[in-house]
């Protein structure tokens, strides 16, 4: 069953660069409808503009404030109160307005409480609409990893390869074991949540550590964390299906194997994970790498709008995948 959406991340740019561009686009369209010529469109659109950019600038000042208990409650919680604090934020407006200032077009304050709550009403809708085209995409990577687990290439070869060290090296395979239990409950989670980097870099170690037990020496893996803060949030299963892309297309293929490097660190704010691996298309008999590349995209645009990104890069048969996001949310 589908959850309730989530209020949107008032906290990111990308958010309040829509809301801006929503609300003035409506305010064009209240000029527009109401305007009877192009002059009289001009002073109309400016008269509301300086009544709109006021109550704009201050909802997204107080929104940005109130986030982290707005984000709290369930979702028509939060969005009954956003509504009542945009009503609240008009009357305040247009109280001051009032006092300080003369329009001859100013409406009555009811009419623009009214007109604020249903501005509001469209523009979470907007965003509740957003999140709902966005969402397949987290159980599709539920979908995709749990798909890959199933190989038989990774599932049997790894049960083959636990067999194998039970009676010589019993603790071993217990581990293995235990390893495999763990990310088949992760992979049948949810996963809608953001997660700890720590809990996300656990679980790569848990699939490498697998993986390692069947390629043994062939699979090399250099982690580059030093300076990587374990407390940052992203989403969950978005650098495990990587790391399978990069065993999967660039260890597998080669018969001396290779050296994937895993490297994670901060620059101006933002959280940067680079992970690069050996590239020889011409011995990759496999296929379909684009769509785990393409499902992280998309979650990444859910949780994080345009503050985050995704490139990848070929250079010296290497194949590389950068993912930038915000260390705080």
């Amino acid at each position: 069953m589908r959850k309730n959406s989530r209020l949107p991340n008032l906290h990111n740019l990308g958010i309040h660069l829509r809301i801006l561009l929503i609300v003035n686009l409506l305010a064009m369209m209240a000029a527009i409808l109401l305007s009877k010529q192009l002059s009289e469109f001009f002073t109309l659109l400016a008269q509301i503009s300086a009544l709109v950019q006021p109550i704009l600038l201050l909802s997204m000042l107080g929104l940005y404030v109130l986030y982290p208990v707005l984000n709290k409650l369930k979702y028509w919680q939060g969005a009954l109160i956003i509504v009542l604090l945009e009503i609240s934020f008009t009357y305040l407006v247009f109280i001051l307005i009032s006092y300080y200032f003369a329009f001859d077009t100013t409406p009555e304050i009811s009419r623009a409480c009214l007109l604020s709550a249903i501005v509001t009403s469209i523009v979470l809708y907007y965003f509740y609409l957003q999140e709902r085209a966005y969402s397949p995409a987290i159980a599709e990577a539920r979908l995709q990893a749990l798909q890959a687990r199933i190989r038989p290439h990774f599932l049997f070869n790894s049960i083959n390869a636990v067999l194998s060290l039970i009676r010589s090296q019993p603790k071993r395979a217990e581990t293995a074991l235990e390893d495999m239990a763990d990310l088949f409950r992760v992979l049948m989670s949810e996963n809608r949540d953001l997660v700890p980097l720590a809990q996300e870099i656990s679980l790569c170690h848990q699939y490498l550590d697998l993986e390692k037990l069947r390629l043994e020496d062939r699979l090399k893996i250099t982690w580059k964390i030093e300076d990587m803060p374990s407390d940052a949030m992203i989403p969950p299963l978005i650098m495990q299906p990587l790391l399978e892309n990069a065993v999967y297309h660039g260890i597998e293929p080669m018969p001396e194997g290779g050296e994937i490097i895993v490297k994670i660190y901060t620059k101006l704010k933002e959280l940067n994970i680079v992970i690069n691996n050996p590239y020889a298309p011409q011995n990759d008999k496999h296929t379909g790498n684009k769509m785990a590349l393409k499902n992280i995209e998309e979650r990444l645009k859910l949780h994080f709008d345009l503050e985050s990104s995704l490139k990848t890069n070929i250079k010296q048969n290497r194949y590389e995948v950068h993912i930038r996001i915000p260390e705080k949310v």
